[in-house]
């Protein structure tokens, strides 16, 4: 194995400043908090009597939710603003964190809008949709004759 050593104290070289400025940039832990996604990962199924949309979004409590019907779009947002103090001799340091998401979906037009709850457990808020009874599946076993 050959181990091969770049001088980074050549006057010269335009590049590895550059890159080391540009790497340290990247994998700068706020600039990346605050450039990471903040939109959770949902999960879709439907069963024969109800439609289940699954949110990921841990860390947030049942008030930080707002979940609207327009129509036949269903909007679910929440908004969670954290405030850290940190008081240290003569100064104090004050972080604001702002986290809030909007996701909408469009219900199908077997969906009872009148029918339709929410609950939030363990980081999940699960979403139960259910069908309008003409819409269910009827299955029978047909003889043949």
């Amino acid at each position: 194995m050959t181990l091969v050593k770049f001088n980074t104290q050549r006057k010269n070289n335009l590049v590895n400043p550059f890159f080391n400025d540009v790497y340290s940039l990247l994998n700068d832990s706020f600039l990346n908090e605050k450039l990471a996604t903040r939109t959770p990962s949902v999960n879709i199924t439907e069963t024969d009597a109800q439609f289940e949309v699954e949110l990921a979004v841990p860390g947030l409590s049942k008030e930080d939710f707002k979940i609207n019907l327009e129509k036949d779009v269903l909007s679910v947002s929440a908004e969670k603003k954290t405030e850290t103090v940190d008081e240290n001799k003569k100064f104090t340091k004050r972080e604001y964190n702002f986290n809030s998401f909007l996701r909408s979906f469009t219900l199908p037009e077997s969906a009872d809008h009148s029918k339709i709850n929410a609950d939030y457990t363990a980081g999940i808020l699960k979403l139960t949709i259910a069908k309008k009874k003409e819409a269910k599946s009827q299955s029978r076993e047909i003889a043949v004759k």
